[in-house]
């Protein structure tokens, strides 16, 4: 039997159903210890790594620095591999050890299951950014952000988007091994073309145009806008109504794709 969402009681019972799934879902992370570098090193170092390229990028008539750079793609980067990489493989493999279906029948909502599913995943997320965002920019040499607003928008459409994407990438992926690879599309395209390691302003009109529509794009603007401060209304919103358009592609591919039951 499914309870209803409507009154006060049935949000509490909701918590406490998603609690114990998030419970249950973060002591399988933790024993996961290629999951938990995947977290919690692969994006920091990623970021630090690129340190020495950002540095050589001609960046003085942009309005850029190399921390500017570096936080922003930093955050990128925990959202692709610590959520998107992660929560991918993770739906799989629940979906194929039944853990899914056996869920479904109890008193979990589809979409519960699916957020209890990714909660640990994404409040570790959650709080890598807020040390980037509190401690970044002693490492990086970037002051604070000039606009929080543009930084908690980013952070918010970013972890939205790249768990629904998540959960309509595992719709198309057969096997736990298999979803590393269904990822890699959208993480190189990302990588390359989202502006998390070159800043688009620094490339042609025509092509930063067009790169702008890619799914982390508007999250990588709205987060280096939000530390330097320099977006205009218009190119905002922009960014606000790309991201949601994203979001609700994703939600909609989850209605139509996901599988609940191990593909054969």
């Amino acid at each position: 039997m499914r309870v209803s969402a409507a009154g006060t009681g049935a949000r509490t019972t909701a918590v406490m159903r998603l609690s114990a799934l998030g419970k249950s879902e973060l002591r399988l992370l933790g024993r996961n210890k290629t999951a938990l570098f995947t977290s919690l090193v692969l994006p920091i170092g990623m970021a630090f790594a690129m340190r020495q390229a950002v540095s050589q990028m001609p960046l003085k008539n942009s309005g850029l620095t190399v921390g500017t750079v570096l936080l922003p793609g930093a955050i990128g980067f925990v959202l692709l591999f610590a959520v998107y990489s992660n929560l991918t493989s993770a739906f799989v493999v629940r979906r194929e050890e039944l853990v899914l279906k056996r869920l479904r029948s109890g008193e979990l909502s589809d979409g519960e299951v699916l957020a209890g599913t990714a909660l640990p995943t994404v409040v570790i997320a959650l709080a890598q950014c807020v040390l980037l965002a509190a401690c970044g920019g002693l490492m990086m040499d970037a002051e604070p952000p000039q606009a929080p607003l543009l930084v908690l928008a980013g952070v918010a459409i970013g972890l939205v988007t790249v768990v629904a994407l998540a959960a309509a990438s595992a719709g198309i992926t057969r096997t736990a091994e298999s979803a590393q690879l269904t990822v890699m599309p959208l993480m190189f395209l990302s990588m390359a073309g989202s502006g998390m390691i070159v800043p688009l302003t620094v490339l042609p009109e025509r092509l930063a145009t067009v790169l702008e529509l890619l799914p982390m794009s508007p999250v990588i603007g709205l987060l280096r806008d939000g530390w330097t401060g320099g977006a205009d209304a218009g190119e905002t919103v922009k960014r606000l109504v790309v991201g949601l358009v994203w979001i609700g592609l994703g939600v909609l591919a989850v209605k139509r794709g996901f599988r609940w039951e191990p593909r054969r």
